[in-house]
């Protein structure tokens, strides 16, 4: 890694199309992307980004048009990224864990000119184009390039689709300005020329939201294999010689008991990055003193993709307790129901506002509207406080959505489909704490039938044939009737108490 590399950060760039060009020009032979004996540098990539997006334009891909990227993680998805955006139009991924619902809604409501799936994904809702993963390899040798498109810093350029709390996707939109602008919050996380180990979906903020700090500090992005493990990682990181490292704390956990690890050359991580869960302060000295090099951790939510994180230097009980202080260009404020200011250390509803907030949902003025309360500020679902030292602890969520492994869960849309079931009377979904995932989903089935109840992989499966599989609940508790509160609304509270005495749940 060359520290003195000049990146592109400062450059007068309109669009992440125009920062693309001019990386081309700066750093051609530099590696974009490594997605195992699959690479392609920076100027590779522009110009078969320019070929695909020729073919685009042939399928009807205009400035301003959705382009849905269904595929897994690695070079194909980053050329079409790029080559949505060189044609003025709007990149949105579609994570392959969604449901057939949840892919069937975001093509509904995003209204997309083209979409590019897998060979072997059914075929999408009618509506846009079609073009299969097998067509690229001769789309990225096409005889033409298209012409740039010379777009302006506000025009929409992402799209990063969330559950809400319904749990139908609603998709967060990006300007090339708020790309532009994230940048500034990397801190660590980001070098010039640094090699970095991506283990996040391309459909998710991590990749969507960072392109232009990608390329501005012209960093190469190296894939992590799938499906993961501890071998294929520990492998990646010494023939990578990377540099910063990213991984969930289950993976961390796995790396840390290969027996590999001692005798890896790991000189070259300069930082490893945990999220997604709570890391135990054990867990991130020990990560730390395996590598050599501090861990830390990031607080972001899909419409603010860069919000707090922890600092080098920080304790383990620090990065276990908090997820750090608000990220440079980021304000962060704890409101009471009142959205009045709650008193110095006391627990408020979050509110957030950085120049890399989403603009809105797509679409959907409605949430747009709940969630964006003025003055650039955006209210989100976590309550928190602040410490002594100015850290973030996070104190619980809005409404009953739960986390398992990074991914949103709102038990709302699991219950609708478990209650389909003709063997289940009532149902009712609650997340609760679990070692390393962060929490799991527990379904408390009351039966239609006390003698021939429905089992948990019966349940599993029906919820796995609607929605992601990472929303299928992880333990079934059969009772008699749901409790109720003086209200007459079923008492999650009181689930979640029995929930959190599962013997299974505990560390």
């Amino acid at each position: 890694m060359q520290d003195d590399a000049p990146p592109l950060l400062d450059a007068e760039l309109p669009t992440f199309a125009d920062l693309l060009l001019a990386a081309e020009r700066a750093f051609p032979g530099q590696e974009a992307f490594v997605e195992g004996s699959n690479r392609i540098t920076y100027g590779e990539w522009v110009d078969q980004s320019l070929r695909v997006a020729s073919a685009f334009a042939e399928r009807g891909v205009e400035p301003g048009a959705i382009v849905l990227i269904a595929l897994e993680n690695g070079v194909d998805y980053a050329v079409c990224f790029a080559a949505a955006q060189l044609l003025g139009g709007i990149a949105s991924g579609v994570n392959l864990r969604l449901g057939r619902r949840e892919f069937d809604g975001i093509i509904e409501r995003s209204g997309a000119a083209l979409i590019i799936v897998e060979d072997d994904a059914p075929e999408p809702k009618a509506g846009p184009r079609v073009v299969r993963r097998s067509e690229l390899a001769k789309l990225r040798q096409a005889p033409t390039r298209a012409a740039p498109h010379a777009g302006r810093p506000d025009d929409a350029a992402v799209i990063i689709w969330t559950s809400g709390t319904t749990g139908m996707p609603k998709g967060a939109c990006f300007t090339h300005d708020n790309l532009r602008n994230a940048v500034r919050t990397a801190g660590p996380v980001a070098a010039p020329l640094a090699r970095k180990l991506s283990s996040v979906p391309f459909a998710h903020a991590g990749f969507m939201s960072k392109g232009w700090e990608q390329v501005a500090f012209g960093m190469t992005l190296v894939v992590a294999p799938t499906p993961w493990s501890a071998d294929a990682m520990l492998r990646i990181l010494v023939d990578e010689r990377i540099n910063i490292a990213g991984a969930v704390p289950t993976q961390w956990t796995k790396l840390l008991a290969h027996p590999g690890l001692g005798s890896a050359d790991l000189s070259h991580i300069t930082v490893g990055i945990t999220a997604t869960a709570p890391a135990p302060p054990e867990l991130v000295e020990q990560v730390s003193r395996a590598i050599g090099a501090p861990l830390i951790v990031r607080y972001s939510m899909t419409e603010c993709p860069s919000m707090t994180g922890t600092r080098i230097g920080d304790s383990a009980d620090v990065q276990y307790r908090t997820v750090g202080r608000p990220q440079v260009g980021v304000e962060l404020k704890f409101l009471d129901d009142d959205r009045s200011e709650v008193p110095a250390g006391a627990v408020g509803r979050i509110a957030v506002r950085s120049k890399a907030l989403t603009v809105g949902y797509w679409n959907d003025p409605e949430k747009t509207a709940e969630a964006l309360i003025g003055d650039g500020w955006m209210l989100t679902g976590d309550f928190g406080r602040l410490d002594d030292s100015g850290n973030v602890i996070l104190a619980g969520r809005a409404n009953e959505m739960y986390i398992r492994g990074g991914y949103n869960i709102y038990p709302i849309e699991v219950e609708r489909i478990i209650g389909e079931m003709p063997d289940v009377a009532s149902v009712a979904v609650v997340g609760t704490p679990a070692p390393t995932i962060g929490e799991i989903g527990v379904a408390f089935v009351v039966p239609m039938d006390p003698a021939n109840p429905p089992s948990l992989e019966a349940v599993r499966s029906k919820v796995r044939s609607e929605l992601a599989d990472y929303k299928a609940p992880d333990q079934i508790v059969l009772i008699d009737a749901l409790p109720v509160t003086p209200m007459m609304k079923v008492d999650k509270q009181a689930l979640k108490v029995r929930a959190a005495a599962l013997e299974t749940t505990r560390g």
